[in-house]
């Protein structure tokens, strides 16, 4: 399965996402619509803590990724508008930038039950 994880910055959740697919045996990847300069140090940190190194990973722009190529899409729920991307659901999670790194583990732990949720 080749699932694609959309946001605004692909800086947090999206990556988080991705980063939990593949390590579930999944083909994935994330971009956004505004990706920033890297990825944040504390999604990097709390998915270390799973074993999950997303420390290579680097944001990407939506529109240098060929999202037909991919069975599902999701957004994480940041008021992603993608107007040629059809989305195939909205996870409506709350953006943990500039909180707490438990706020970070709460996401991560969110982002993880919805990834398990589509190979189950």
């Amino acid at each position: 399965m080749r699932v694609l994880f959309v946001c605004v910055g692909n800086t947090c959740r999206s990556q988080m996402a991705e980063g939990w697919a593949r390590h579930l045996g999944m083909e994935a990847a994330s971009a956004g619509t505004h990706p920033g300069g890297k990825v944040a140090p504390n999604a990097v940190a709390v998915m270390a803590e799973k074993g999950i190194d997303i420390s290579n990973q680097t944001p990407d722009q939506i529109d240098d990724i060929d999202h037909t190529t991919y069975d599902l899409v999701f957004s994480m729920g940041c008021g992603v508008s993608c107007p040629a991307v059809a989305l195939d659901g909205d996870w409506e999670l709350d953006d943990p930038v500039g909180q707490s790194i438990d706020v970070y583990r709460k996401t991560r732990d969110a982002i993880e039950a919805h990834v398990r949720s589509l190979i189950e």
